[in-house]
């Protein structure tokens, strides 16, 4: 059975590379959503494996939205992984402290996001 990732951006050039490279690998099932609150809803109707979650989207920031997701006892477990041009030491403490698992740097490659993606699900 193919692991659930969700990849929730607002930002087209950041879904169409990640989308190509996970949609062509058999091993996950792609979901996306645009902006905090679709994230949230997504997150309860499909309960992903993982969830990469940019920082600044509409609606709701992925913050908060880690922490939502972190603090429910139905989504609790998901793997959150932060995405976001922002690599200060702060957005990482923040990051930290909302429950993320990891946190990316835009820009990424596609290749290294795989591989954190395999890290993260082996770990379980």
């Amino acid at each position: 059975m193919a692991n659930k990732v969700l990849l929730a951006d607002d930002e087209e050039d950041i879904l169409m590379p990640v989308s190509a490279t996970l949609g062509g690998d058999d091993r996950y099932s792609l979901i996306l959503a645009r902006d905090g609150a679709e994230v949230l809803k997504k997150a309860h109707e499909e309960l992903p494996d993982l969830i990469f979650l940019d920082v600044m989207m509409p609606k709701m920031d992925g913050f908060e939205v880690c922490r939502q997701i972190k603090s429910d006892s139905e989504t609790a477990n998901v793997k959150v992984v932060m995405l976001t041009a922002m690599a200060q030491e702060l957005d990482l403490q923040k990051a930290e402290d909302a429950g993320a698992d990891y946190y990316f740097s835009k820009p990424f490659s596609p290749t290294a996001l795989l591989a954190k993606i395999d890290e993260l699900l082996a770990s379980d």
